[in-house]
C-alpha cells in the first residue's frame, strides 16, 4: 500500500490516450505531484533521456504508459524499431528507478504478450505457454521483459515493481490515425467516411471471425491508479471488462452507430490476427477490488460522440 497524496509521480505517455485519462484519475483522487515528461524534451530509450529525467523530477512512483505501438499493419511494418523502443524504456526506466531508490514503479504491458492459442480467459498463469501472435510478438515480447526484470528486481533487490495488462482499450481521445490506430477507432473513422463519402461498401481485413475484448479507457485508468495505491506483488494482474465480441459483430456495431448503411467486404488475404482474447479478470477484483464499470455499447457510442465533435471542431 503506497499513499500518492504529497508524492511525486512520473507518468510516462501522461499526454497521451491513456496516460491523459490516468493524469486525470490521480488528479481527481490524490494530491500527488503528477509529472508528464514528454519526448521532446526526455529520449526514454536512452540511458541519458532517463537518467535526465530521473535527476530533474525526483519522483517517488513511476507509472510506465510510454510506448511505441499501433495495430497488425504497424506491427508488421515496424517489428524490429518496436521491439527496440519499448525494450530500451522499460530496462532503463526499472534500473534508473532501482539505482536512485524509487518507491514503486507500475509497468503496462499488453494483452500481445499472451500466447498466440491461449485458452480463453486468459489466465495470468498462462503467460509462459507459447509463443505471442506472430504479428504483433516483437512488441508483446519487449513488454513482457519488464515483467521478467521487475520480478527479478524484486527478489534480488527488494524493488517493488508491479505489472498490468490491459486488454484492448478504446475510448475518447483515441488513436485515429489509421496508420497506427487500434481496431475500434480504425473502424469509426472508416465508417463515418464511407458515411459521409456514400461509399457503396469499405473493406475490412480478415475474416471477422476473431474475437476481442475491449475495456474503456475510464475504467482502465482507474483500474491503474487503485493498483497503484493498493498492489504489491510480483504477480502480473490482468485488467479487462471479462466480455468480447467478434470483429465481425463490431464492424457492424459501428457501422449502425455512425449511421453507415453500406456492404461491409472481408478481405481473408489479410490476417486476422490472435484467434481470441478474453481475460480472466477475477484477480484484479481480489487483489485491489477493481472492476470494469462502462457497458461496452455505451462506450462505444461515448467514443464515437468525440470523434463526430472533434473532427467538426
Amino acid at each position: 500500500m503506497i499513499d500518492l497524496d504529497k508524492k511525486t509521480v512520473v507518468v510516462t505517455g501522461g499526454a497521451g490516450f491513456l496516460g491523459s485519462h490516468v493524469v486525470d484519475a490521480l488528479k481527481w483522487q490524490t494530491t500527488a505531484k503528477i509529472i508528464v515528461p514528454r519526448s521532446w524534451k526526455y529520449d526514454l530509450t536512452t540511458e541519458e533521456g532517463v537518467s535526465r529525467l530521473y535527476t530533474e523530477t525526483n519522483p517517488d512512483v513511476v507509472i510506465h504508459l510510454a510506448a511505441v505501438v499501433g495495430g497488425i499493419g504497424a506491427n508488421r511494418e515496424h517489428p524490429g524499431s518496436f521491439y527496440y523502443k519499448n525494450l530500451m524504456m522499460g530496462a532503463l526506466l526499472i534500473e534508473q528507478g532501482r539505482l536512485r531508490g524509487l518507491e514503486k514503479f507500475v509497468a503496462i504491458g499488453t494483452v500481445c504478450a499472451y500466447p498466440k492459442f491461449t485458452p480463453s480467459p486468459f489466465q495470468e498463469d498462462y503467460l509462459w505457454e507459447g509463443y505471442p501472435e506472430e504479428t504483433n510478438a516483437p512488441y508483446g515480447i519487449a513488454k513482457k521483459c519488464m515483467l521478467v526484470q521487475l520480478q527479478a528486481y524484486r527478489q534480488e533487490y527488494d524493488f517493488n515493481g508491479i505489472y498490468l495488462l490491459p486488454v484492448n482499450l478504446y475510448g475518447p481521445k483515441d488513436n485515429f490515425d489509421p496508420s497506427t490506430s487500434h481496431v475500434i477507432p480504425a473502424l469509426i473513422k472508416k465508417c463515418v467516411e464511407a458515411r459521409e463519402s456514400r461509399a457503396e461498401s469499405i473493406s475490412c481485413w480478415g475474416t471477422g471471425s476473431a474475437t476481442r475484448e475491449f475495456l474503456y479507457v475510464d475504467d482502465a485508468a482507474q483500474a491503474i491508479v487503485q493498483a497503484t495505491m493498493q498492489y504489491d506483488k510480483p504477480d502480473p494482474v490482468n485488467v479487462g471488462s471479462g466480455q468480447e465480441i467478434s470483429i465481425r459483430d463490431l464492424v457492424e456495431l459501428i457501422a449502425e452507430y455512425t449511421g453507415y448503411s453500406g456492404d461491409i467486404v472481408w478481405d481473408s488475404s489479410q490476417p486476422d490476427g490472435q484467434p481470441r482474447r478474453l481475460l480472466d479478470v477475477s484477480k484484479a477484483r481480489v487483489e485491489f477490488q477493481w472492476q470494469a464499470t462502462t457497458k461496452f455499447t455505451d462506450g462505444l457510442r461515448k467514443t464515437i460522440d468525440w470523434y463526430e465533435i472533434s473532427r467538426s471542431a
